[in-house]
């Protein structure tokens, strides 16, 4: 695998530049390249990585996130989202789409997938949800936006590299009104399937996420939510993001999160209006890295669809099919 030193820089930061990303590297290119972006909000994501969420929302939503990592560090991560999750009338079946764009120093991959999904009813309220998806990934390569460790390295005379490999994907969720548990793997073609070229940018393994939350009503107009993700890499150490969050008259949301050996974060959200909703989240570094940037910063903007003004409230209202209603946002999913 190539490693990457820095991306060309001016003025003061040049003179940390290559100790900076030394220490960077280490943390990113030798962790055998996660397939999915990095997200603190991932309680307000799920659709983006576990295809079975598609179908469990009560209407269609629409969402877009934007993350930049480490600020004040040259060629950091930055992440674009853009998904679609939409359930079908017979309330079993689901749909969702995702764009992905993931920029990190001279590399930028776009993940395009389409997920189908498919539930079934264990009790009254309780439901599993099995999901598939398939698409790809369009990895580009511009060497000239870098210096590097070993220069002479004959791929470098490329200077553009633009691949395009393929993803296929699958989840379980299974949840009801007020708690959830889901288990999936983002892509199984990790082995074989790279010519030369994209084998020694990309080095792909499973991957494995495992998801959960819980809502607990504390008074009328609060409630506590914790949740937790945890993904599991071959070769690679556990990583365990744990969040708790309070829901303030079911519009204001405030909390923390915690990433093992990474980051602490503080996590905020508005519900604007019955079908927009806005959420912020900052990082700060734990671990050695924290004293060479400020922080990591990601936004999400959701827009629910149809009966949006019905997701943030409590009352018994009833679903199309006169059962009682699917709410969402009590969930924090």
């Amino acid at each position: 695998m190539i490693n990457y030193m820095t991306c060309k820089t001016s003025g003061p930061n040049i003179k940390i530049s290559f100790l900076l990303f030394v220490f960077t590297l280490a943390m990113v290119f030798k962790v055998e390249a996660q397939r999915d972006p990095q997200y603190t909000q991932y309680m307000y994501n799920i659709g983006s990585f576990n295809p079975a969420y598609v179908g469990s929302v009560e209407t269609a939503d629409i969402s877009a996130l934007y993350r930049a990592q480490w600020i004040d560090i040259p060629g950091a991560p930055r992440t674009i989202r853009f998904g679609v999750n939409m359930p079908m009338a017979n309330e079993r079946n689901g749909l969702g789409f995702n764009v992905i764009s993931d920029q990190l120093g001279p590399t930028t991959q776009t993940y395009v997938d389409l997920a189908y999904s498919f539930q079934v009813n264990l009790s009254e309220s309780t439901k599993l949800s099995f999901g598939i998806d398939g698409g790809g990934s369009f990895l580009n390569v511009d060497f000239s936006k870098g210096t590097f460790e070993n220069p002479g390295e004959p791929i470098l005379d490329r200077q553009l590299i633009k691949k395009f490999y393929p993803t296929v994907g699958a989840g379980m969720f299974l949840y009801d009104q007020d708690w959830y548990l889901g288990a999936s793997v983002p892509n199984f073609l990790t082995d074989g399937i790279y010519d030369e070229d994209v084998a020694m940018v990309v080095d792909d393994k499973l991957q494995f996420n495992f998801i959960g939350g819980y809502v607990f009503g504390l008074s009328d107009g609060l409630k506590f939510k914790p949740a937790f993700l945890v993904n599991y890499i071959a070769g690679a150490p556990v990583t365990i993001n744990g969040s708790g969050n309070f829901l303030i008259s079911d519009v204001f949301t405030i909390g923390a999160s915690y990433r093992s050996d990474n980051a602490v974060s503080g996590l905020a959200g508005f519900q604007v209006s019955s079908g927009t909703f806005i959420g912020y989240s900052y990082d700060y570094n734990t671990n050695g890295l924290g004293e060479f940037n400020s922080g990591s910063h990601e936004v999400i903007l959701k827009f629910y669809l149809g009966k949006g003004g019905e997701r943030v409230k409590d009352d018994s209202t009833k679903s199309r099919k006169g059962k009682p209603k699917q709410i969402d946002t009590p969930r924090f999913f």
